[in-house]
């Protein structure tokens, strides 16, 4: 009788679980309306007009599970409406300024992104005309 060669399974280590470390994580609002008294002309003072604003954030936040762990995107959009309600503002980038300073209320925010456009400011000969910012925590 001859012995049957026995198959051996080679040792194969645990492989470890990679370890992720979320560096930045991205918080955004994109599209929000937002109606405000803005605009450095005579027709554009005492009314309001339709403002679309993009928001993104950098936040060092290391771990989410809770609502409290991030910026919650109600923060944003709140924001964006008591800036348009403190009155007229003449210039889109004196609200993306302003917008940009409130995230920055929140100490885990380190870059903010903020666009705003004012959809009728050329109509009807483009789709609308605005600004883009992007600050830094200094």
């Amino acid at each position: 009788m001859s012995a049957s060669p026995r198959s051996e399974t080679p040792f194969a280590a645990p492989v470890a679980a990679p370890v992720v470390k979320v560096i930045v994580t991205k918080v955004f609002v994109r599209g929000l309306k937002v109606e405000a008294e803005i605009g450095v002309y005579d027709h554009e003072h005492g009314r309001v007009q339709p403002l679309v604003i993009d928001v993104e954030l950098d936040v060092a936040a290391v771990h989410c599970e809770q609502l409290g762990d991030t910026v919650n995107y109600e923060t944003i959009r709140n924001a964006a409406q008591d800036i348009a309600a403190a009155g007229h503002i003449d210039l889109v980038e004196t609200f993306a300024e302003r917008l940009a300073q409130a995230c920055f209320d929140d100490h885990r925010v380190t870059r903010a992104r903020v666009r705003v456009e004012k959809p009728l400011a050329l109509a009807p000969h483009a789709a609308a005309a605005g600004v883009e910012i992007t600050a830094v925590r200094g």
